[in-house]
């Protein structure tokens, strides 16, 4: 189920964000970005429906995934 970001509270969202840059194995290319870098570029991945917030109710798990 997809969640839309804008409902989500914003220090939550944050935190969601901040933990999907940190993961292992996500990729930004050969350059190094820092983190606050890579916050502002997922949060506009969101906002141009690039990236999504998904809800699995099996799991009880919220993630960001990226969108194809």
């Amino acid at each position: 189920m997809d969640i839309p970001y804008q409902a989500i509270s914003q220090e939550t969202l944050s935190n969601m964000i901040e933990e999907f840059v940190t993961r292992d194995g996500t990729d930004y290319g050969e350059c190094e970005l820092s983190l606050e870098e890579k916050v502002v570029q997922v949060m506009s991945l969101l906002k141009q429906g690039k990236a999504a917030i998904q809800y699995d109710e099996s799991m009880e798990i919220c993630e960001i995934v990226l969108l194809t």
